[in-house]
């Protein structure tokens, strides 16, 4: 198994060899050796720490028939070049896919200027882009492959070197990856969004047995809209479980969205990071661990039980 950023680079060399126009540009985050430079160094560009003026070259290249691949730490893509994703991929529509790594605070001990706990909520206010946070390495070639296939804006949250395993699905719901052994008469359904958000919810579901996991993938508007159907008919009250500030969320969208369904939500508090280390070390210092997470849903089913 590859972390979600490897994967996400040997499947965008697994892609350019198919097609031509595919271009990567990186803001010092491909390390040495990366594997798309040394297949087509005349296709790969290292820009350093200029990220608003990487997206703007990604803008030209697209104009030109490019379709152009920039990763950079999710923090610099989704705020230091809001405004250049606003306008280039909101406004214009170009053909860029901007892969924001070390999402959430995946970053650990890089500290507060690398964590990133609002891109996906600072990208969903542009409409037109199409927002992915895959988990695990399938999911990852699978997200990577359909950017480059299609010809629409896209915003791919990674982690950083974790790796995660595929989810085993069931073949209930096809537009929604909903984890084996799905039942109406569970009390409450998991909804995860992000890597670390979605191994919490393996875990719970695990640990919990009767409740039941729904991971979604792409979590634009437009996407999120289109799911909400289905999403309305899962069993019980949603608790959306991502790595996210709760201003901006999945869970606001789709509670304001679905006024009828009742949709609570389990996310890091609102304080900013203290602690350095590991990520786990940093999620536990903002309240965002397995354990706190089984409280809540305890307390969801006995809230439900006793009304």
């Amino acid at each position: 198994m590859l972390s979600g950023r490897d994967a996400c680079k040997d499947e965008l060399v697994n892609c350019a060899q198919e097609d031509a126009k595919i271009v990567c540009l990186e803001a010092d985050l491909g390390g040495r050796n990366h594997p798309f430079q040394q297949r087509f160094p005349d296709r790969f560009y290292n820009i350093g720490i200029a990220e608003m003026a990487a997206i703007d070259m990604c803008t030209g290249l697209a104009a030109a028939g490019f379709k152009p691949f920039f990763t950079t730490f999710a923090p610099f893509a989704a705020l230091r070049c809001a405004e250049a994703i606003k306008l280039s991929l909101g406004y214009m529509g170009q053909p860029i896919t901007v892969i924001g790594a070390y999402g959430g605070v995946s970053g650990g001990w890089f500290g507060t200027t690398h964590h990133s706990l609002e891109d996906v909520g600072a990208v969903r206010l542009f409409p037109g882009i199409r927002i992915a946070c895959p988990y695990g390495e399938a999911e990852t070639r699978q997200v990577l492959r359909n950017a480059a296939q299609g010809n629409e804006p896209c915003y791919i949250r990674l982690g950083r070197n974790d790796v995660y395993p595929d989810l085993a699905r069931s073949a209930e719901f096809d537009t929604l990856i909903v984890e084996q052994d799905y039942r109406a008469s569970h009390p409450v359904t998991l909804v995860s969004v992000g890597e670390k958000a979605t191994q919490l919810c393996v875990a719970a579901k695990q640990e919990l047995g009767e409740i039941n996991h729904l991971h979604l993938c792409y979590v634009d508007n437009a996407s999120l809209h289109h799911l909400m159907p289905d999403i309305a008919r899962l069993a019980g009250p949603l608790l959306v479980v991502e790595e996210h500030r709760r201003a901006g969320s999945v869970a606001a969208e789709l509670a304001l969205s679905m006024p009828h369904k009742q949709v609570l939500s389990y996310t890091p508090n609102d304080d900013w990071p203290q602690y350095g280390g590991s990520q786990d070390d940093v999620l536990a210092g903002l309240n965002f661990s397995l354990e706190r997470l089984l409280t809540t849903i305890k307390d969801i089913i006995y809230a439900k039980e006793h009304v």
